[in-house]
């Protein structure tokens, strides 16, 4: 899901065809099943790094459990969005969720390809703040390792990846037209960073949300029609090789004005007092 003011809570983010109509959706992150909007297929060996979050036995075995997106990056390190783990989004605390899982190295999620891996310990950023989405991030360890190719790099502060007008991509198995239309495969979308003033305008606080700039990152296209929808919440969006920001929230998918807010990963990498460099 990707938590947005105007994108559905508690489903997951997709990437939106350009030009589709959305309808308008509560307050709320976007959990686990949809795609980008206005996207295009990709396989996994195209972002190894790109996981699926998934329990079958909270959200049944239709897409194989997935419920969110999440990036690895480490071997036995995921991150992914906060709000994927609220008791609102799973029906428990995420510790008592026997099943939660992440699924690796599989484009189709019915396929048998990849792994599924267990997750031994979920730790949820205690500074998150439910109603700005500040610091809107937790990290999944896992009780296998992935593949050392799985892992991507992270964009630390002043990486020049985080300069507007870049070029970026957003991953996820999220809702492909902001109507509810899942697809089973993985999807991208081709997105730009976008300037902190532009959120700040679209989301001033109130009903809309508010933008902060030190711990979120703006990203879409100006006149919208590209951007991460439900179901790609804690999904990765990556520029010039490296993880910029998790699929976090905003208003609609794809609407014009109102680009995605993603969690800034430099500011990630300072809360944790992580460098740059991949954790084990």
């Amino acid at each position: 899901m990707r938590r947005r003011l105007a994108r559905a809570l508690a489903l997951p983010l997709t990437l939106v065809a350009a030009g589709a109509a959305i309808p308008q959706a509560t307050a709320a992150p976007v959990a686990a099943d949809s795609i980008v909007v206005g996207g295009f297929p990709v396989d996994v060996s195209q972002s190894p790094y790109t996981v699926a979050l998934s329990s079958r036995d909270r959200f049944g075995g239709t897409r194989a459990g997935q419920f969110c997106g999440g990036v690895a990056v480490g071997r036995t390190t995921v991150l992914t969005a906060a709000h994927c783990m609220d008791k609102e989004v799973l029906g428990t605390a995420p510790e008592r969720l026997r099943d939660l899982r992440v699924i690796a190295g599989r484009t189709e999620l019915l396929s048998d390809r990849g792994q599924e891996v267990a997750v031994r310990a979920i730790w949820v950023n205690p500074t998150y703040d439910g109603v700005t989405n500040s610091g809107d991030f937790a990290v999944l360890s896992l009780a296998d390792p992935l593949p050392a190719t799985s892992v991507i790099g992270m964009a630390g502060a002043g990486d020049p990846a985080y300069r507007s007008d870049t070029a970026a991509t957003v991953y996820g198995w999220g809702d492909t037209t902001g109507s509810g239309s899942y697809a089973g495969s993985l999807h991208g979308a081709r997105v730009r960073v976008q300037p902190d003033a532009l959120c700040e305008q679209a989301y001033p606080g109130g009903s809309h949300g508010t933008y902060r700039a030190e711990t979120m990152l703006c990203a879409g296209e100006v006149a919208g029609g590209r951007d991460a929808c439900q179901g790609d919440s804690g999904g990765p969006l990556v520029a010039e090789g490296r993880l910029i920001g998790l699929v976090s929230w905003g208003a609609g998918c794809g609407w014009a004005g109102s680009p995605g807010v993603y969690t800034r990963i430099s500011d990630v990498l300072r809360t944790l007092g992580w460098s740059a460099a991949s954790p084990s």
